[in-house]
């Protein structure tokens, strides 16, 4: 059981703003299919369901899916316009902790203002926060949904946590988790793939969004040092840094553009018509999940989609 408390799309380590989610289901739409689009299915539940909250969609959709019948699932952010690591809660998000049984976080400074009302509104909750799963220090880049085994760490510990709130539903949650497994395969399938047939291909970055999934890849990230730092401090990225991002591209030494497409601004688009120009091959991705989506794996699995066929890997 899923409930979302606020419909909002968030941004980490840019200053670029979002585009409108209009714009980003029409990308989605034309970036590819998924082989698993539809849900987990859920079956009754022995007992009653456990209350878990959680700070943002990207692992709403997972918790959701593992919890099934047996939890009743508050995402917080499901698709904002605002920053989750500057978010300001709510009295309403406030009293949307109390009662939560477990409280699921992203951590690495993504969504601090959540482990505080956890403290404050859910006393006695179990927090678990992906960061402290995977042991990510604070300043690390944060998106560790995008890590195939952040994802798989963190569903483990969903799970346990689950099953020691709710003891009469330990095998239930055990299904559950084996059933998340099954969905995951083509996701898993298509990391195999690519990784087999594009490892030591390149990839330039708009963003770090993607940049976890592009390393278990074997991607190697040819976007231009003085923009990476430009973009992960919050600053405008310099002359200097822009003309290399356009030499790269204009002289196809990469093989492939990954475009955050729920960013706005001069910059990001300047880049992208760069790479339409020379040729080079354009991804869009997304950091949220995007209207539209049947589940987190349906999501990953259409970029993952998108990225293949960039690469010439028949997926």
């Amino acid at each position: 059981m899923k409930t979302v408390i606020v419909s909002v799309v968030s941004v980490w380590g840019s200053h670029f703003r979002r585009a409108s989610m209009a714009a980003v289901a029409l990308t989605i739409a034309v970036t590819g299919c998924s082989s698993n689009q539809t849900k987990i299915a859920a079956s009754t539940c022995p007992s009653a369901p456990v209350p878990v909250v959680v700070s943002v969609d990207q692992w709403g959709d997972i918790v959701s899916e593992l919890g099934g019948a047996c939890a009743n699932v508050k995402t917080v952010l499901a698709s904002s316009s605002v920053d989750p690591h500057d978010y300001e809660p709510s009295p309403a998000d406030a009293a949307s902790f109390t009662g939560a049984k477990l409280v699921v976080i992203n951590g690495a400074g993504y969504d601090p203002w959540a482990a505080k009302l956890a403290a404050s509104s859910a006393g006695g909750a179990r927090v678990l926060s992906a960061a402290e799963v995977t042991k990510t220090p604070d300043g690390a880049n944060p998106h560790l949904w995008y890590l195939p085994s952040a994802v798989t760490a963190v569903a483990d510990a969903v799970t346990a946590e689950l099953s020691k709130l709710n003891s009469q539903a330990g095998d239930y949650f055990s299904q559950r988790r084996s059933q998340f497994t099954t969905a995951l395969g083509p996701y898993n399938a298509l990391i195999g793939k690519i990784k087999a047939e594009a490892t030591g291909k390149s990839y330039a970055a708009t963003e770090t969004v993607f940049d976890y999934q592009a390393q278990a890849l074997g991607l190697l990230n040819k976007t231009p040092e003085g923009y990476q730092r430009a973009t992960a401090n919050e600053t405008d990225p310099s002359p200097a840094d822009l003309d290399a991002f356009r030499a790269l591209l204009s002289g196809r030494r990469v093989d492939v553009l990954i475009y955050n497409t729920q960013t706005e601004g001069s910059i990001p688009q300047q880049i992208r018509s760069i790479a339409d120009q020379a040729g080079v091959p354009v991804v869009n991705v997304t950091e949220t999940v995007p209207p539209g989506q049947t589940s987190f794996e349906a999501w990953q699995n259409g970029q993952l989609v998108a990225l293949g066929k960039a690469l010439n890997v028949a997926v």
